[in-house]
């Protein structure tokens, strides 16, 4: 079994970033990107209506991460330690050696490589460090620039699930891509 330890907290670096661990300090920048309709319309959570709702999801990223049933890093910028998006291993199945990586980045840095960087570190940290045998993600069959993101790492697409999920009063499809350990 899969016994992942997140203490010390695994602060990553790449020649930009620095992915550190969340603080309440981070709940504003948060809050903008949860409330934005445009930048959660893939991402099939409630909106967040009200600053404690960041620091609420602030909490639930701090006990998976005690726990050690998940991390999520804040993207920062190596000159600058302001939020400016997550990426993060979810729902680690330890029986299974496999975790599913879910990400966000603010409009402001997209286009730029940023979530490249990110995601490079990411699964780096997964497969070497954790021992994650797989990587699965979860998207939107619209969300274009996570789909190309996810095909320029070598993800490979393993299903598609036609309505299997109901989001703002609509049946939505989700993809289904997986990233196998190189080793």
């Amino acid at each position: 079994m899969l016994t992942p330890n997140f203490n010390p907290f695994p602060v990553l670096t790449t020649e930009r970033l620095i992915l550190r661990r969340f603080t309440y300090d981070d709940a504003a920048g948060l809050f903008e990107m949860r409330s934005n309709e445009t930048v959660m319309q893939y991402i099939h959570r409630p909106i967040n209506k009200t600053i404690d709702d960041a620091v609420a999801l602030i909490d639930v990223i701090e006990d998976l991460l005690i726990k050690n049933d998940g991390i999520t890093w804040c993207i920062c910028l190596k000159n600058n330690d302001k939020y400016i998006g997550s990426i993060g291993f979810w729902r680690i199945a330890k029986d299974s050696h496999r975790a599913e990586i879910g990400y966000l980045l603010n409009p402001a840095y997209q286009g730029q490589g940023i979530m490249q960087e990110a995601i490079t570190a990411a699964i780096d940290y997964g497969f070497n460090i954790i021992k994650l045998h797989s990587i699965g993600a979860y998207v939107s069959p619209n969300n274009f620039a996570s789909i190309k993101l996810l095909l320029k790492n070598k993800f490979v697409q393993e299903a598609y699930f036609k309505e299997d999920h109901l989001h703002n009063g609509r049946f939505e499809d989700t993809l289904v891509y997986s990233l196998l350990t190189q080793t």
